[in-house]
């Protein structure tokens, strides 16, 4: 019963074919095979326009390449105060573009475009000792399991284009978002102002892919010598094209995502019939917030079942576990399988 993260997960069958198919053929370096730009064109395909593509191995460094492009003297990121940027990469984002990361505060995750612009307020045009904005920067889920809607999407667009800042969107579970959603990928991104999406594939069955998608290609002038400075210009570029290829071949990696949201909706379901449980948020995609008995938790860790306890700072005071309760974080993937599930449900009380 494995639910501590999406991350956790192996990779796709499929993309292991392909990943070995890959390491047998070989093929020109540094992004000259044929793999590469078969991929370079099915992210057009996807987004409906041409993109300017960067392929990577990292999330933390997918964020800091394509926020990079947008630095400028005193540049100031925004972004939510529980964003992947601002608490679990190590100042990337400050390490590649010289940032400073100023965070806002807004229910599960998902910033709201009033918020984004009374933290652009607090810096107007021309205050030279508190920086510039440059970016404000969205997670799609974000990090507490909510999708923002494309309109949801265009009106922090607004708000931030409004200042002259870019629209950045950290897509990790990008494909759990548009699964979720049911609406195109261009629909969620350049369509509602986004300029760079940071798009995910490692926690949805890839080995280690990710990859930086720039709608407008004329912002991306710098970024192949950013990438190549960061030791992330790989040689054998194809072993990363080669995942993507696999994973975005026929809707592979939407299948893969519907998968793990649907298994997130039955723990979901379990976990509401309880009484040893509470859902924190009603979950959008595979990452399910609840709130335990302290008993239930003691259950299902001798039981074999693997989940993390969450920071509490993320709900208000009144909705917090009471004693004896516990606060917890707990992520299907595109390999859960019901029976996992249900045996979980098996150690909670029913209501």
């Amino acid at each position: 019963m494995q639910f501590a993260s999406d991350n956790w997960s192996g990779a796709s069958p499929k993309v292991i074919d392909a990943l070995a198919e890959a390491a047998r053929a070989g093929g020109p370096a540094y992004g000259g095979d044929k793999i590469t730009k078969l991929v370079e064109r099915r992210f057009s395909e996807i987004f409906e326009r041409d993109v300017a593509v960067f392929l990577v191995a990292s999330g933390t460094f997918a964020n800091a390449l394509g926020i990079s492009a947008y630095a400028r003297a005193g540049g100031l990121v925004f972004c939510h105060r529980d964003a992947h940027i601002q608490v679990d990469e190590a100042g990337a984002t400050e390490f590649f573009g010289g940032l400073k990361i100023v965070t806002l505060d807004a229910a599960q995750g998902k910033l709201a475009p009033a918020t984004v612009r009374e933290g652009l307020a607090r810096h107007p045009e021309g205050q030279l000792h508190g920086g510039q904005p440059v970016l404000v920067s969205v997670t799609q889920m974000t990090e507490l399991g909510a999708a923002y809607r494309p309109e949801e999407v265009a009106a922090i667009g607004e708000a931030a284009k409004s200042r002259g800042c870019a629209l950045h969107m950290d897509g990790a579970r990008f494909a759990n978002a548009i699964a979720a959603l049911g609406a195109s990928p261009a629909e969620v991104t350049w369509r509602a102002g986004v300029d760079v999406l940071s798009f995910g594939g490692t926690k949805n069955g890839c080995v280690a892919a990710e990859a930086v998608v720039f709608f407008n290609p004329a912002h991306a002038r710098d970024v192949g010598f950013v990438r190549q400075r960061a030791g992330q210009g790989f040689s054998k570029n194809w072993f990363i094209a080669a995942q993507l290829a696999a994973y975005l071949d026929q809707d592979h990696w939407l299948d893969l995502a519907r998968k793990a949201n649907a298994m997130g909706a039955r723990l979901a379901k379990a976990l509401e019939r309880s009484a040893d449980a509470r859902l924190a948020f009603k979950p959008d995609g595979n990452e399910v917030f609840a709130i335990l008995t302290r008993e239930a938790d003691a259950r299902l860790k001798a039981a074999a079942a693997i989940y993390h306890p969450w920071s509490v700072e993320c709900l208000r005071v009144s909705e917090r576990p009471k004693a004896g309760e516990i606060f917890v974080r707990l992520v299907t993937n595109w390999k859960t399988a019901e029976g996992d599930v249900d045996r979980f449900a098996k150690h909670l009380r029913s209501r």
